[in-house]
């Protein structure tokens, strides 16, 4: 059984992938503003950093926000104990908006996430209180929310956020895996990378639309489209899902999710 990110490690796509990145549509937004270099928080925590607090900042509440967080250091204390919910509770109380302790604060509640997602990786992950995100970084992540906003502002507004697939959407194969954010007719996932998507990329896409499908929940209906922004490039990536076609989609569906007959 894996997760879908993981399941896509295991599969060899074909040449270019079940659906090329190049055949995107690609939007352009410009702020004139230029990123710091110098950043040293991973490019997975600076992920979900982005994504949480611009759902904070959008209105969303704070535990929904880092709901997942909340979660992973509920599995936390099983493995270490009352102290590090104490501890984490600190870092949750002192996130307040994008002010810099609250953005610091934000990096290290985000560390808890590894211990609901993969616990072997948690416990070889840094810890909350060895992630200290410099003033490069703070910076960064305060422009990537602000961008965040922005792009919503224009392509909202959110139908549903951190989407999962329970209970026909999952199989024995693919038995984990949620999504960012759907808008009325359209699947958007946020990478915070310093390169355009991937055939990993587009791919997953197309597994969370999949199973989106099979699950039969409501909000997957009217779903036409699948799109990437990415703040740090401030760009958009879409691609309209009529063109995808059948034999790929059954491909996905009975190879990679394996969806019994």
């Amino acid at each position: 059984m894996s997760s879908v990110t993981a399941r896509i490690k295991e599969v060899k796509q074909p040449r270019g992938g079940y659906l090329r990145p190049s055949s995107m549509q690609v939007i352009d937004f410009s702020d004139g503003k230029i990123l710091n270099e110098e950043e040293n928080v991973h490019y997975s925590i600076m992920g979900m950093v982005v994504d949480y607090l611009t759902r904070f900042m959008m209105g969303e509440d704070i535990r929904e926000a880092f709901q997942i967080s909340i979660l992973g250091a509920e599995k936390a204390k099983e493995y270490i104990g009352d102290n590090v919910k104490e501890e984490f509770d600190d870092y949750l109380n002192g996130i307040k908006g994008l002010d810099n302790n609250s953005i610091i604060n934000a990096c290290k509640v985000s560390t808890f996430d590894v211990w609901y997602r993969n616990l072997y990786d948690a416990l070889l992950a840094k810890s909350a209180k060895e992630v200290n995100p410099n003033e490069d970084t703070i910076m960064n992540i305060r422009i990537l929310v602000e961008r965040s906003i922005s792009f919503w502002k224009k392509y909202g507004p959110i139908k549903v956020v951190g989407f999962t697939f329970e209970e026909k959407g999952y199989t024995e194969t693919v038995n984990s895996g949620d999504g960012d954010f759907l808008t009325q007719d359209t699947m958007w996932d946020f990478k915070v990378s310093k390169r355009p998507p991937t055939n990993k990329h587009t791919l997953q896409l197309l597994m969370y639309y999949i199973m989106g499908i099979h699950s039969g929940k409501p909000e997957f209906k009217g779903i036409n489209k699948i799109g990437i922004f990415n703040p740090r490039l401030n760009k958009a990536f879409l691609y309209d899902l009529n063109n995808v076609s059948a034999d790929t989609i059954k491909e996905i569906e009975d190879n990679i999710i394996c969806y019994e007959s």
